[in-house]
C-alpha cells in the first residue's frame, strides 16, 4: 500500500485563451489525521503516472484513464481539478467539462467557477442570434455571481483564500458587466466595471488587455445608464483612448468626444478631459464641478425667443425644436404665432403621395432621416362643369379641351410630387403632434415651375444648379 501527500495546488495555474493565472483549489483530502491517502500499489502507480506526465496532452489522457479505472477515488476532486488545468491549455470545451465535473463534487470551487465564467463568456462572442448571446452571457454571469459569493475552502487559510480571490475577481465583475451591457443594464454594468478595475494593479489599466478593454467599455456602460452619464462616458472612453494601439485609437476617439458634446454643448475644454483621464483611473476631485454642461432645451429656446422678434420668421429646425422640447408656455408662443398663416414652402422633399396628401421633409434633420415631419392636405382640383345636355359642337370641343387640360396637369403635378422630388409647397398651419413631430398643413398646394419660353432668335442659356445645401 502506498500513501499520498494531497497537494492544495496552491501553485498558480497559467490558463489558456487569455485567461489570467488562478490558484487551484481542492477539497479536502479523504484521509486521516496525517493528511495523507492510502493508495494500493496499482492504483499509486495510475495516479503517479499521471501526475507526472510532463505535457498537458499526455496529462490529460492519463488522469482520464485514472478516473475511468479509479471513479471512486478519495482523491477524484484534486485529480478533477488537475485535469481542468491541464485541459485549459489547449482544450476549452473539455475544460468546461472538467469544470462541470469539479462542481458535482464541490458547487463552490472556485477555480472551477472561474472557468465556468470565462470561457462560457469567451464562447458567446461566436453567437450571432441576440436571444441567445444574451441567454449566454447571463449564464456566465451566474457562474460569476456564484465565483464571488463562494465560502473559504475549510483546508484553506485566509492568506491563500484572499490571493485566489484577488486573481479571480476581476475575472468574475467582467463577465457580470459584459453580461449587464449586452442588455443595455447600464447601471449594473458600471457597478461591475468599476469593481473590476478597481480590483487590479493601474498598470493592468493602461496597457492593451482585459482590463484596457473593459474601461471602454464601462464608458459605454455610463452612455446607457438611467439617466445617461455623457461626461463620465467621456471620462473612460478618453482613458482607453489614451492607452490603446491603433487602430482602436482613432476608430474609438469619436466616441469620448460625442459624449463630451452631448454633455458640455461643445468640444472646448475636451484636451483637459483627456489630460485628467490619462493621469487618473477615475475621475479626480473637482472634475465634475469644473466643467460646465450644456444649457438645457428650455433655456436654449428661451434664449431663441428673446432673441427672434417676429416668432413666424423662424427657421424650421428651431421651430420643430421648440415645438418637440419647449414648455408648454413655449410651444404655445410659437405655435400662436404662426397657427392658420398660410406659407409657401420650397425645397421640400416628398416622402409619401397620394392625390390628396403629400408627406415631406422640410428640417435639415427630416431631410437626413428621410421621414417627413409636414403633412399637406391637398386641396381638389376645380369640377369641370358638365356638359349641358344639348350641347354645341363648341362647348363640346371647350369641354374637351378642359379634360386634356386637367389630364395633363394631374400628369405634371404627379411627375412633381414623386416621392423622392423637391418641390415647392404652399399651406395653412392647422395643427402638430410633438413626438415625432409632425406639422398639418390644410389647403395644400403644389407650386409647379411656370414653362419657360425659348427666344427663337436667342440659343437657350445653360441651366444653372442650385447647390444643395
Amino acid at each position: 500500500m502506498k500513501k499520498v501527500v494531497l497537494a492544495y495546488l496552491l501553485a498558480c495555474v497559467a490558463i489558456a485563451s487569455g485567461l489570467p493565472a488562478v490558484y487551484a483549489q481542492t477539497a479536502a483530502p479523504a484521509a486521516g489525521a496525517d493528511g495523507k491517502v492510502t493508495m494500493s500499489d496499482a492504483e499509486y502507480a495510475s495516479y503517479n503516472n499521471a501526475m507526472t506526465q510532463t505535457t498537458p496532452q499526455a496529462k490529460s489522457a492519463a488522469l482520464e484513464a485514472y478516473l475511468t479505472q479509479y471513479p471512486q477515488s478519495a482523491v477524484k476532486q484534486d485529480v478533477l481539478v488537475t485535469l481542468m488545468a491541464a485541459y485549459s491549455q489547449y482544450d476549452a470545451g473539455k475544460t468546461l467539462d472538467a469544470a462541470d465535473r469539479v462542481l458535482q463534487l464541490d458547487p463552490n470551487n472556485v477555480q472551477a467557477l472561474t472557468y465556468e465564467a470565462f470561457l462560457r463568456k469567451s464562447n458567446s462572442d461566436s453567437v450571432t442570434d441576440a436571444t441567445a448571446k444574451q441567454a449566454a452571457l447571463d449564464g456566465a454571469a451566474g457562474y460569476a455571481q456564484k465565483g464571488l459569493a463562494a465560502p473559504k475552502p475549510a483546508a484553506m487559510s485566509d492568506a491563500d483564500f484572499k490571493t485566489l480571490q484577488s486573481k479571480t475577481f476581476p475575472i468574475f465583475y467582467s463577465v457580470i458587466g459584459a453580461a449587464a451591457l449586452n442588455k443595455k443594464d447600464g447601471n449594473t454594468a458600471v457597478d461591475a466595471f468599476k469593481k473590476e478595475l478597481s480590483a487590479v494593479p493601474i498598470a493592468a489599466t493602461q496597457t492593451p488587455g482585459p482590463q484596457l478593454q473593459d474601461t471602454y467599455y464601462l464608458g459605454l456602460a455610463y452612455m446607457q445608464s438611467t439617466p445617461p452619464d455623457y461626461l463620465d462616458c467621456a471620462f473612460y472612453v478618453a482613458r482607453f483612448v489614451s492607452f490603446a494601439p491603433e487602430p482602436y485609437k482613432t476608430q474609438i476617439a469619436p466616441t469620448a468626444k460625442y459624449c463630451y458634446k452631448k454633455y458640455h454643448g461643445g468640444d472646448d475644454g475636451y484636451d483637459a478631459v483627456v489630460t485628467a483621464a490619462s493621469a487618473n483611473l477615475n475621475p479626480p476631485d473637482g472634475f465634475q464641478a469644473s466643467i460646465k454642461p450644456a444649457p438645457t432645451a428650455a433655456e436654449i429656446i428661451d434664449g431663441v425667443l428673446k432673441t427672434t422678434p417676429d416668432l413666424a420668421t423662424l427657421a424650421p429646425d428651431d421651430r420643430e425644436f421648440i415645438l418637440q422640447s419647449g414648455t408648454p408656455d413655449q410651444v404655445s408662443k410659437v405655435w400662436d404665432a404662426i397657427k392658420g398663416k398660410s406659407v409657401a414652402l420650397d425645397g421640400a422633399v416628398v416622402v409619401v403621395s397620394t392625390p390628396t396628401q403629400l408627406q415631406v421633409s422640410i428640417s435639415s434633420d427630416a431631410k437626413a432621416n428621410k421621414s417627413a415631419d409636414f403633412t399637406f392636405n391637398l386641396k381638389a382640383p376645380d369640377p369641370i362643369p358638365d356638359l349641358p345636355e344639348k350641347a354645341t359642337p363648341a362647348q363640346k370641343l371647350a369641354y374637351k379641351k378642359k379634360q386634356d387640360a386637367a389630364a395633363k396637369d394631374a400628369a405634371a403635378l404627379a411627375a412633381a410630387t414623386a416621392v423622392g422630388q423637391t418641390v415647392t409647397v404652399s399651406g395653412t398651419y392647422d395643427s402638430f403632434t410633438p413626438n415625432p413631430i409632425m406639422i398639418i398643413m390644410s389647403d395644400g398646394e403644389v407650386v409647379l415651375p411656370k414653362a419657360e419660353t425659348k427666344s427663337a432668335a436667342k440659343p437657350a442659356a445653360h441651366p444653372v444648379h442650385k447647390a444643395a445645401h
